[in-house]
């Protein structure tokens, strides 16, 4: 399933057309945004589609560089009004939703449809909020900036022009500057709504940039768009309080489970929608996704399929994978990643964005630790031994920063008891007496 049309810079979730006074919106303004960075540098729409088959053909002939990623966060909350300025608990809600997306361990990924099983799996990505920043002083990976914009939306959008929305990622202008976006997945959280005769009206759920792989333009050729992920602040976290309303003006609201942002990310990550943004023959690129002929409005109908092809995984001829994150169904349905999609992810993460799938700027501070920890993974007891001085402090967090474990000592060995601990990834950091200090990715069975 190659795919020669221009890859999304997805995202634009979210453009409207104006009926008398309501809004309706459609989840995603593809081509507008393109056009948009292509218009600033000629070239561009050729390039993201170059780095999209240079991944997929990547994974294909050589897998992946390493068994699993972690990939650092910083979550830039930009507020005018209180309820924008989300509490830490949302953000943390969201990293956690976020990994148990990825990697298939969400409540729901049993709701799969049996058929697809044997083209879905955990992607061993996960994200961490970052606890060093650009300067490597410890943060807990969250910014807040109070703008006195009202909204960083505007009708410039549905015309193609993101100026003012992109000044979200610019503290001139506003927003708060990224972090550096070769070590960091930034996400800005922010209102992106348009004002319609006096009404503030939600119109856009997000965007992201897709690896654009131009490593040899002069400094400054690739302007406009800034790296990174940009968010409707309600459509943030599971345990957001601020209500998202629905579209087709029934005055009720849409449930949000923080999926807006596992779609988002996955585009970050080189991924097209599953409908390749086009009709049957517009394919999204990946060989073990079902073609659509569009995509899904915010439903979980499994009756569709839409056209007709051939996956011999799949048994030949497969339905509309409405399960699949890249689609537009109903965030209640969505809970899968293909292994192609995977594949073109960590090919991203090998060739396009290397600096970012290995934690790099939570250890900025790292010397070389002279520890060994083992059993990893582990069961009940996990042992850090330092082979050369003493440990002086150990701290383990959990991938969305919470942490779970923290004691200071002097000791050279110290067996901890994990019987209490849950099952998954976690982040140990060691301070030994000498100041050296380190990070290592554990795995509790």
């Amino acid at each position: 399933m190659m795919l020669k049309n221009t890859l999304l810079l997805c995202g634009m979730c979210l453009v409207y057309m104006i009926h008398a006074q309501e809004v309706e919106f459609i989840r995603c303004a593809t081509p507008q945004a393109i056009d948009y960075q292509e218009k600033i540098t000629p070239g561009y729409k050729e390039q993201i589609d170059l780095v999209f088959d240079k991944s997929k053909q990547w994974s294909k002939n050589n897998g992946r560089l390493k068994t699993d990623y972690v990939i650092p966060v910083v979550v830039h909350v930009v507020y005018n009004t209180p309820e924008q300025n989300l509490h830490d608990s949302i953000i943390l809600n969201q990293i956690e939703n976020l990994n148990k997306d990825f990697n298939r361990l969400s409540d729901d990924a049993g709701n799969l449809r049996p058929l697809f099983n044997p083209v879905v799996g955990p992607s061993n990505i996960t994200f961490a909020l970052a606890w060093v920043d650009e300067n490597g002083s410890p943060t807990n990976g969250i910014t807040r900036t109070q703008t006195n914009l009202t909204t960083f939306g505007s009708f410039g959008a549905l015309l193609g022009n993101l100026d003012d929305i992109e000044r979200v990622k610019s503290t001139a202008n506003g927003g708060v500057s990224p972090w550096n976006q070769d070590e960091y997945l930034n996400i800005w959280v922010c209102n992106m709504s348009i004002n319609l005769l006096g009404n503030e009206t939600t119109a856009l759920l997000g965007y992201a940039t897709p690896p654009d792989g131009l490593p040899n333009w002069p400094a400054g050729a690739v302007a406009g768009l800034s790296d990174g992920v940009v968010i409707q602040y309600q459509c943030f976290g599971s345990n957001n309080p601020n209500p998202l309303p629905n579209p087709d003006g029934s005055g009720t609201f849409l449930e949000v489970l923080g999926r807006t942002v596992t779609h988002e990310v996955g585009h970050y990550l080189g991924l097209r929608h599953i409908w390749g943004d086009g009709g049957c023959t517009a394919e999204d690129g990946v060989d073990d996704t079902p073609n659509a002929s569009g995509q899904s409005n915010f439903d979980c109908d499994d009756t569709k399929n839409t056209c007709v092809d051939n996956i011999p995984e799949l048994g030949g001829d497969a339905p509309d994978m409405i399960e699949n994150f890249m689609d537009y169904s109903s965030e209640s349905c969505q809970n899968a990643f293909t292994l192609g999609q995977i594949g073109i992810m960590t090919g991203v993460l090998d060739n396009y964005r290397p600096n970012l799938g290995d934690g790099n700027p939570l250890s900025i501070s790292d010397k070389e630790s002279n520890t060994v920890v083992y059993p990893n993974p582990f069961n009940e007891l996990l042992t850090i031994q330092a082979e050369q001085g003493e440990i002086a402090e150990i701290i383990l967090f959990t991938l969305d920063g919470k942490v779970v474990y923290n004691t200071t000592l002097n000791q050279s060995v110290i067996e901890i008891d994990t019987q209490n601990f849950d099952a998954g990834a976690y982040i140990l950091k060691l301070v030994q007496t000498n100041k050296t200090e380190s990070t290592k990715k554990v795995v509790k069975l």
